[in-house]
């Protein structure tokens, strides 16, 4: 009876778990494949400051159609604020508005953006003139030499400002660049000096769109415009559509001169007016999270993923921060299957239950070469120290906490080697889970004392196996992408488990114990 029980129960667990799976795709045209249909992008924006009592306005530049992207649905949760939206302003901005207010508040702003080829820009109408600047001494000193060594070396306005960038480079900075850098940040300092030279261009801001990130901040760029006639005047446009106006002016980076814009850069605020404004408040700042998902484009119009029906229990439904976590922690059963297989089926033995799951997901976010160079360095340094801390006789709470700091020392240690050696790539190794690693360090040192060495590359090996395959399941794209818009296949996922704790054969390595049989 017991057996039946535990069969229903699978049974109905996969049942469920397809039914649903199917019921998203059929109902809510949720694609099997990650790529099929139209990338959409739910980008969220929140809005903090403390409010000081007496009447509030707070303003936010708002995206607009752009190259590549196109605005498909916005809303905004705002308690008991007004709210309009601003259309004849350089620029789209929401405003919002309350009579009273004081303490913390956050405003919040999601906007749905398709990625399109075939997006029209927001004409540009009018061009920034060059704006008037006035120096201090030493000051106009040092910027009138450096803006005529870039205007020797440039023979338009676009090479003018790569090579006045070039000039505060870090390993070409010459004195004059050093002293006005002392009194201006990088960005607006580019700017300033592109003005002294009668160049007309603005700063922009810009978000780098990257799948999952959460809290993210704006950059901003130089959008530098082609020389006029007469480069103090600001010039019309003559087309109202504004065709072929992209070929007037360009994105520069102003920390490393790179021209150009990234193909996953949304140019969030693009005509030189500020991010946010807020009156009637303090310690105002503007935070971004983002994540992308695929959907048709009926789909995409509809927004048919955030409503509110029952049946569409989907991760869509919480806000962006939690979704760019959910999007991870889905994956971890994925990794959980694979520990189950291996150590169920074929019988490796790891160090650790689930503690290669945890270094799978510390891979997603290193890259496996780098985690794995990561994992080894520490691991190996770590037991070099525990074998020393053996000697001290040590109480096992007092050892293993000697162990964390260790590894925490270890891990900041490697990080700064990194970051001196120019290896940006290793600066990620603070994603290994710290606890996790103190305690293998500790376990394989024991196990180094009971078993001897040949255990402990056994289990290390194990471990370090079933961490990669874990991670190479996990971070597969069809995965990542099942995972996340078809919660019904968690169930199937625990059916599948339950039926793998219920195998009572033999493993796959302890065949070898039979070979003697087949040599007979």
């Amino acid at each position: 009876m017991s057996r039946f029980s535990f069969y229903l129960l699978v049974g109905l667990l996969m049942l469920i778990g397809v039914g649903l799976t199917a019921y998203r795709h059929i109902s809510f045209d949720v694609p099997w494949v990650p790529g099929a249909q139209q990338k959409v992008w739910d980008i969220e924006a929140q809005v903090a400051f403390t409010a000081t009592g007496g009447p509030v306005k707070a303003s936010l530049a708002l995206p607009e159609n752009q190259k590549g992207y196109s605005v498909l649905t916005e809303n905004t949760a705002s308690s008991g604020f007004g709210l309009s939206y601003l259309d004849d302003l350089p620029g789209r901005r929401a405003e919002w508005s309350i009579r009273e207010a004081a303490g913390s508040q956050l405003l919040y702003y999601t906007v749905t953006m398709l990625e399109s080829d075939n997006a029209t820009p927001a004409a540009i109408k009018r061009l920034p003139a060059p704006q008037e600047v006035s120096w201090e001494r030493p000051y106009d000193t040092a910027a009138a030499q450096v803006i005529e060594q870039a205007r020797t070396r440039s023979a338009d306005s676009f090479t003018f400002a790569r090579e006045l960038i070039k000039q505060f480079d870090n390993q070409r900075q010459g004195e004059n660049a050093r002293l006005l850098l002392t009194q201006f940040q990088r960005p607006v300092l580019m700017l300033r000096l592109l003005n002294e030279a009668g160049v007309s261009a603005r700063l922009v801001s810009g978000l780098s769109l990257e799948d999952g990130r959460r809290r993210q901040n704006v950059s901003s760029w130089l959008q530098v415009f082609a020389e006029t006639p007469d480069s103090n005047q600001a010039v019309e446009i003559d087309s109202p559509e504004g065709e072929n106006l992209n070929t007037d002016w360009v994105l520069i980076n102003p920390e490393t001169g790179k021209q150009g814009e990234p193909d996953n850069l949304l140019l969030w605020e693009g005509r030189g007016a500020p991010m946010l404004e807020v009156e009637g408040g303090v310690n105002s700042r503007v935070s971004f999270s983002m994540i992308r998902h695929n959907e048709p484009a009926a789909v995409a119009v509809r927004n048919k993923l955030a409503n509110d029906e029952l049946l569409n229990f989907s991760i869509h439904s919480l806000p962006l921060e939690e979704q760019a976590l959910f999007k991870t922690i889905l994956l971890i059963p994925i990794g959980a299957l694979v520990v189950v297989l291996l150590r169920v089926l074929v019988g490796l033995k790891t160090s650790g239950t689930f503690m290669p799951v945890l270094i799978a997901l510390a891979f997603i976010q290193t890259s496996l070469i780098t985690g794995l160079i990561g994992f080894l360095l520490i691991v190996a340094t770590g037991l070099v120290i525990r074998s020393y801390l053996s000697r001290l006789n040590l109480l096992l709470v007092a050892r293993v906490s000697v162990v964390i700091i260790t590894v925490i020392a270890i891990i900041s240690i490697f990080s700064v080697l990194a970051y001196r050696f120019g290896l940006n790539a290793g600066l990620t190794i603070t994603f290994f889970p710290m606890i996790i690693l103190s305690w293998t360090v500790e376990r394989m040192s024991i196990l180094w004392e009971e078993e001897g060495p040949k255990e402990v590359l056994k289990q290390g090996g194990g471990s370090l196996l079933t961490a990669v395959l874990a991670y190479l399941a996990m971070n597969n794209p069809w995965v990542r992408h099942l995972t996340f818009n078809f919660l019904g296949l968690q169930l199937v996922l625990m059916a599948f488990i339950l039926l793998l704790g219920n195998y009572t054969g033999y493993r796959l390595l302890e065949l070898r114990r039979f070979k003697p049989l087949t040599e007979d």
